[in-house]
């Protein structure tokens, strides 16, 4: 009995799973109602799963006989995410604002919104924008933020393609996207992640593929093989090999397809931004040292704040002195209970801090005479 309770609890809880993630799509959308499962887009499984797959839903909004055919593909980060947008984007396809990775052409719309990738297809989809606009609204709180790649930085953008660079994870993807079969030599279970673009060189169309690797010693174990494997380079002699060229700094390593010689690849390897800087997170500054004569009227400026500082608060402590001793005489400064001043004995006269004012103290109130003190003072001294 508790065998089939268990069961019937997995049932429903796997039964409910679609459901939740239809409720990611939401029902409605300024007036379009989702109705009707659509057809999932015919994308290759292996693509999906380097890039990180969770899960995705369809669904097809319909107004009368008008009909939005939309794809929600949720990916394991915002990495994955970006690079599953990058792969579905066409040249054809302009830039949007829906959000800050956001494209649209005739039939259709990306979105990339966190860890979200939202796809969109219909008739003229350029007129119904408030609808995009409600859908892409409807997911955003559901997304997941994060930072994306910045490899892209490293792809020089003149002679680019527009809207042909592509960020991949894995050699399936890859292969699909570079000529040559390279996938399987570049690292990718070390965590190598690439970014590549196409670029017209000498009215040819080349393709520059940029790779990061964790460490600088799995770059040059991937450069090592993959020149033992393929024509990196003018490496290998035989006929009808796929030519290549590649460049490694650090980490990185640029590889060109569709050159004919390494002058022409180094047109555009030369270009590529391959310095590699090590920072700590502190911000940092250059210094530059001043010249000699800010130097003097600096030292001159501050020596004469120095001193009029030093003239200020002379006078303000004097002033204020004086005006105590004044108010309240023998009460706060010179009172002769309080003064102790040590006596070297040359003398007989006590010491009465009267003395030191010009002034003397009434009669009969003075210091009485220790005609015997110098005499004690010694004998303590080299006692």
């Amino acid at each position: 009995m508790r065998c089939l309770t268990g069961l019937s609890i997995a049932v429903l809880f796997l039964a409910a799973l679609p459901v939740s993630a239809q409720q990611i799509l939401p029902d409605s959308i300024a007036g379009w109602t989702n109705g009707d499962v659509a057809a999932e887009p015919a994308l290759p499984q292996p693509v999906l799963n380097e890039y990180g797959l969770v899960s995705s839903v369809f669904g097809q909004y319909t107004r009368g006989s008008e009909s939005l055919n939309a794809g929600l593909y949720t990916m394991k980060d915002p990495s994955g995410a970006y690079g599953l947008y990058s792969y579905l984007r066409t040249p054809d396809m302009a830039r949007a604002n829906f959000t800050d990775h956001s494209s649209i052409s005739r039939e259709r719309a990306l979105v990339l919104a966190g860890d979200l990738v939202l796809d969109v297809q219909g008739k003229d989809i350029a007129k119904f924008e408030p609808q995009l606009r409600a859908l892409v609204a409807a997911i955003q709180p559901r997304a997941h933020e994060g930072v994306l790649p910045m490899l892209g930085q490293y792809l020089p953008q003149k002679s680019m393609i527009e809207r042909t660079d592509h960020y991949v994870l894995g050699p399936q993807t890859l292969n699909q996207l570079f000529p040559g079969g390279i996938g399987e030599s570049l690292g990718f279970r070390s965590g190598a992640e690439a970014e590549l673009a196409h670029y017209r060189l000498l009215g040819r169309d080349a393709t520059l593929l940029v790779v990061s690797f964790p460490t600088d010693q799995i770059a040059m174990r991937q450069i090592a093989e993959l020149q033992k494997n393929f024509n990196v380079n003018g490496a290998s002699q035989a006929s009808g090999v796929p030519q290549l060229f590649a460049k490694r700094s650090a980490r990185l390593l640029a590889i060109v397809s569709g050159a004919t010689s390494q002058t022409e690849a180094d047109t555009l390897l030369d270009q590529v931004q391959m310095e590699t800087e090590l920072t700590w997170n502190e911000p940092t500054f250059q210094f530059k040292e001043p010249s000699i004569e800010m130097m003097i009227e600096g030292s001159i400026i501050g020596a004469g704040t120095i001193c009029m500082f030093a003239l200020i608060a002379g006078l303000s402590f004097g002033g204020l002195r004086l005006i105590v001793k004044r108010v309240a005489p023998g009460k706060v400064f010179d009172r002769n209970s309080h003064l102790q001043v040590l006596q070297l004995g040359l003398g007989s006269k006590a010491i009465n801090s009267d003395d030191f004012y010009g002034y003397s103290a009434p009669a009969g109130t003075g210091n009485p005479v220790d005609k015997d003190l110098p005499e004690r003072v010694a004998l303590r001294l080299f006692r």
